[in-house]
């Protein structure tokens, strides 16, 4: 049950500096009711006070989009927060409902939450359906009751609801929503996605999830029992190749979307497939052993990244397009 619904009016002042897991536990912050200024206050707030030190905004974004991407941002990080800080499976459950009531709520007119207050003048103005948003709702309520995946399709289809909705979202905000970037989008987004899940294959493991596809695991004679028990063979070697080679193509597949957007757009884009590349290489580096040292991408390659991909971007505008 959400804690003090409807109960008595608040200063929204109460929810100024609250993380949703403070908030959803304030009667008086889930009471109060919100101006624009103040609910957007609170996602400026969220955004720019992230506990992992996450930056929200490019220093090349327009100053114009600043806030519509904190209040894209503070949507995307209550629902996180909605299904991995709560403590138990049924409360996240119960809150990510919640949230899509919220969500609706919006869309229909009626909005109260401060992020929703915040976010309907984004969706105004940028023209966002509800898919994304509620596509990201699916994907946590997923990982409620979903830890093992079958095959590479599930993993994919996992991937359309977790990942997909933040590349598309991205680009409604900077004035794209053709069928083609979506596409390109929805490559390099899914291949960050499983980036990430090959470079912390130890850290889904404490919580119980696995992410690489059993079919991977059985093709090449590795069994789940060793992976639970951080064994490096020579078949896991072969697993890991396998799902890292795949991951690849899909950053290559995603690559040509940088010469199809704004510049400054296109340079953060760059910038992420490049780093994602890098996260593969050095798991191959590291002859594809991510159960016993985590790969990372130093502070000097996050400089070359930076360089190469600013003369990557700097190339493409200086070649003329055919008409």
């Amino acid at each position: 049950m959400i804690c003090g619904a409807g109960s008595q009016p608040a200063a929204a002042s109460q929810a100024a500096h609250l993380a949703p897991r403070d908030f959803v536990r304030s009667p008086a912050a889930l009471a109060a009711r919100y101006t624009t200024t103040e609910a957007e206050a609170y996602t400026r707030w969220l955004a720019t006070n992230h506990y992992e030190n996450f930056q929200v905004v490019s220093f090349l974004l327009p100053k114009r989009l600043h806030q519509d991407f904190y209040n894209v941002y503070a949507y995307c990080r209550w629902a996180d927060d909605l299904g991995d800080e709560m403590g138990s499976q049924a409360e996240s459950l119960h809150l990510l409902a919640w949230w899509r009531e919220q969500l609706e709520a919006m869309y229909a007119g009626d909005a109260t939450h401060p992020v929703f207050v915040a976010l309907r003048g984004t969706v105004a103005r940028h023209s966002i359906p509800p898919e994304p948003f509620a596509n990201l709702i699916r994907a946590f309520e997923q990982d409620q009751t979903v830890t093992r995946y079958a095959a590479w399709e599930d993993v994919y289809a996992y991937c359309r609801y977790s990942a997909n909705p933040v590349g598309r979202l991205v680009l409604y905000l900077c004035g794209y929503s053709d069928t083609e970037r979506q596409k390109l989008s929805d490559a390099t987004c899914t291949a960050l996605q499983l980036a990430n899940f090959w470079q912390d294959v130890t850290v889904d493991l404490e919580k119980d999830r696995v992410y690489i596809p059993l079919e991977v695991l059985t093709r090449h004679g590795y069994a789940l029992e060793e992976l639970y028990a951080r064994r490096w063979t020579p078949a896991f070697r072969e697993v890991m190749r396998e799902i890292v080679a795949r991951t690849r193509d899909l950053f290559v597949e995603g690559l040509p979307l940088s010469s199809m957007v704004d510049r400054r757009l296109a340079l953060d884009i760059d910038l992420f497939s490049r780093g994602g590349l890098r996260v593969l290489d050095k798991i191959a580096e590291q002859d594809y052993d991510v159960l016993s040292r985590r790969p990372a991408i130093t502070k000097a390659e996050r400089v070359w990244l930076l360089f190469g991909s600013l003369a990557r971007i700097a190339m493409l505008r200086a070649v003329p397009r055919a008409a």
